[in-house]
């Protein structure tokens, strides 16, 4: 068990107390709280900017007993994801990924036009479309119907509905037993991830590969990555807390690889307990003994990311004050949600941040949730020519820097917010402020 910290430190302010989706222990510590934020996703149409709008709490948990970190359930998945704003397919860099994983994959496991692959949140099909040009049978499941839409129009197989036991078993029934099982950034989103789990082994076949990907906590830590952390992301995973969660519902996982994805990504991969055909590798148990010297059961570990996360926010709203003051024009690239909880923790509206834009044409003419803040085309910034441009998804500023370098015509500058308050040079150089 963790060590235990003062109370002062980590107890909750509430005298209710959440219990962990993982093993049911009741839930005493705290993370970091960044107050309350609208759900991530939701975008706004200028309709809806007269209406009131939902902001839950941002309140995250680290469990005393199994190391899970994690979010209180306030809204429930079909709320969050029948209808959604992201789709995978406007980032060039994420696509290369995904070709890349599906020709290492493919030729790990050997896959062919006798082998069966399922996704897990497929979203609008920018996996499965290169097993499919190899001429392997893939089937994606994908509960947003809008996303859906976008992989059934590229000829992709797709289930609308949200994958758990139940669905496992009518497929497994149905005679579908995948070689490979994938999920790429879904095992945070889902909020019963025993059901979800579980329902993976129900539908492996038995010699099955499982592999799955999740921003790295550690590295969300180490880097301050605060803004990751929304309502859409239940979960929040060491490689520890995996291991354990696929432990108890009979998966071993039997390697592992560190991914520069997302600002720092694994990827697992697993089968069932009983399948000895492919022995763990030496990466498993290097990973969890890495974890245990970062302190992964230890409280103490997680009681000063709050400080650092307070301490990001004075500094980027000093930076954004300070622009205005000497009549600097700042705007935002891209409308994701880890952008929205930033700006919503930092209380940044159009009056440091006068729009922002993005690739996706689902959320041109909209706006942000809780800061309103108007979404346009990438064009807009050549159109205004501001002094700087603050980019939301820092995890694509090479891809994003490339694709925006014209504004070195008027000698703009990008800004990164994460880990620290950055100033970029329109060829990516870090400069002086």
């Amino acid at each position: 068990m963790p060590a235990t910290l003062p109370a002062t430190e980590t107890a909750t302010s509430t005298t209710r107390k959440p219990a962990c989706r993982f093993c049911g222990a009741t839930l005493r510590f705290t993370m970091v709280d960044l107050g309350s934020s609208p759900l991530c996703q939701t975008m706004l149409t200028a309709e809806q900017l007269d209406e009131m709008e939902p902001f839950y709490p941002l309140h995250v948990f680290v469990c005393a007993e199994c190391s899970l970190v994690q979010l209180e359930e306030y809204v429930a998945p079909a709320a969050i994801f029948s209808d959604y704003a992201y789709f995978s397919s406007y980032s060039e860099s994420w696509l290369d990924h995904a070709s890349r994983y599906v020709d290492d994959i493919t030729e790990r496991l050997g896959l062919d036009e006798r082998s069966q692959v399922v996704e897990l949140a497929s979203n609008d099909g920018y996996l499965l479309q290169y097993f499919l040009a190899k001429g392997i049978p893939a089937l994606g499941i994908e509960p947003a119907a809008n996303v859906a839409a976008a992989a059934k129009a590229k000829g992709i197989p797709t289930l609308v509905e949200f994958f758990g036991v139940d669905l496992a078993e009518r497929l497994a029934a149905q005679g579908l037993r995948p070689d490979l099982v994938c999920g790429n950034n879904v095992l945070a989103q889902v909020p019963d991830v025993n059901g979800f789990v579980a329902g993976i082994a129900t539908l492996l076949a038995p010699t099955g590969v499982v592999t799955i990907e999740f921003p790295h906590l550690f590295e969300l830590i180490a880097l301050n990555q605060f803004d990751t952390i929304y309502h859409e992301h239940f979960s929040y995973f060491s490689f520890t807390a995996a291991y354990r969660i696929f432990a108890a519902h009979g998966l071993e996982l039997w390697d592992v690889e560190g991914l520069p994805t997302h600002g720092g990504s694994l990827r697992i991969y697993a089968r069932h307990a009983a399948d000895r055909s492919r022995p763990a590798t030496r990466a498993v148990a290097e990973m969890l003994e890495r974890e245990q010297r970062l302190g992964v059961d230890d409280l103490a570990t997680y009681a000063g990311f709050g400080a650092r996360v307070a301490a990001t926010k004075r500094r980027l709203l000093s930076f954004l004050i300070e622009a205005r003051d000497a009549g600097k024009t700042v705007v935002g690239y891209g409308a994701p949600g880890k952008g929205n909880t930033l700006l919503n923790y930092c209380g940044i509206r159009t009056d440091l941040l006068d729009y922002t834009v993005d690739r996706s044409p689902a959320k041109h003419g909209k706006y942000l949730p809780g800061t309103r803040i108007p979404v346009h085309r990438p064009e807009e910034i050549f159109r205004t020519r501001p002094d700087y441009v603050l980019i939301l998804p820092w995890n694509l500023r090479n891809e994003i820097v490339a694709q925006m370098a014209g504004i070195g015509e008027w000698g703009g500058r990008f800004v990164i917010p994460i880990p620290e308050v950055a100033v970029l040079d329109a060829a990516g150089r870090e400069v002086e402020r």
